[in-house]
């Protein structure tokens, strides 16, 4: 399944805009809304976003942030969203990109996408998919990280032919978990990211799937 369609299929659905973009127009004001609250999410953390903040940074009246927005918490819902879709675009199209002769090999780059986002996207730091403001989802909802996990998994059985079994599921989203808590520790007093953790990531996810995917060659 495409990323695009991975989003409206499940994370755009659970994010309450009060009302949908329907012209260019509406949603480049969107678009502006989420970049303003990226860039305070940057500045100072997801925690302390207000929507006054969205707005000013915006330009914008505080009516304009609530005709789309409920709350904070839509604001980053919706950027959380938003991140989630250009992770899940750029990271499948480099699982399946032709030139990585093994799993090992497409994942580690395609880690290096997802630290490059850490460095570069604003915001992303701190909020990443959205996972962090949604600790405790309602009994059988799935986490972000979960349909990242998912969609990347996917991508792995597609191209390289790996066994969709359910302990390699569990074990390919254990390893995400892992490798997500020790980006976000590389990147928590670093804005380049520590490499120690950003290695350990990478070396812990190898570990745990190697027994279900095969050693890498």
């Amino acid at each position: 399944m495409a990323a695009t369609a991975l989003i409206d299929a499940t994370a755009a659905g659970a994010i309450p805009l009060r009302n949908e973009p329907v012209q260019a127009r509406s949603t480049a004001r969107l678009a502006a809304l989420l970049d303003a609250a990226a860039a305070v999410v940057d500045e100072i953390g997801y925690e302390r976003l207000t929507t006054a903040m969205v707005a000013e940074r915006a330009g914008a009246s505080i009516g304009t942030v609530y005709r789309y927005f409920p709350d904070r918490i839509a604001v980053l819902q919706a950027l959380g969203a938003r991140n989630l879709d250009r992770v899940l675009t750029r990271v499948i199209d480099e699982l399946v990109d032709p030139r990585h002769g093994s799993w090992a090999e497409a994942l580690s780059s395609a880690f290096g996408l997802l630290v490059e986002m850490f460095r570069t996207e604003p915001g992303f730091r701190s909020l990443r998919v959205g996972d962090v403001i949604d600790l405790q989802p309602a009994v059988n909802e799935r986490t972000y990280n979960s349909i990242v996990a998912e969609a990347i998994f996917d991508g792995l059985v597609s191209r390289f032919g790996i066994d969709d079994t359910p302990e390699a599921r569990f074990a390919f989203e254990t390893a995400l978990e892992v490798s997500d808590a020790l980006a976000a520790r590389a990147f928590a007093r670093n804005r380049r990211g520590d490499e120690k953790y950003l290695v350990a990531g990478r070396d812990v996810t190898i570990g745990i799937l190697a027994p279900h995917f095969g050693l890498p060659a």
